[in-house]
């Protein structure tokens, strides 16, 4: 699809890109290493299954949601393709 001065192929690899780094931006933010055994923030018990499930678990799972729920979503656009950082 042409779109304007772009060439063929250019939309969809602002796609292709975009995905990739939200992909690598998630992976960035996984846990790594050794699993705690008690929550970081309450102190609560980490159950084994959760722990082996997710290596490098630091919190439980009331933590961790109300963390996901606090936490910003990383875009919601595509900022690659954006016509404000096309024009600066």
């Amino acid at each position: 699809m042409a779109g304007g001065w772009s060439k063929d192929g250019d939309v969809q690899q602002q796609i292709d890109d975009s995905v990739r780094d939200e992909l690598e931006r998630a992976r960035r933010a996984l846990p790594q290493g050794d699993s705690a055994h008690f929550c970081h923030e309450c102190d609560e018990p980490i159950p084994r299954a959760r722990r082996e499930a997710i290596p490098g678990v630091r919190l439980c799972i009331d933590c961790q949601a109300e963390r996901d729920r606090k936490g910003s979503p990383a875009g919601g656009f595509n900022r690659r393709g954006s016509k404000d950082s096309q024009l600066r």
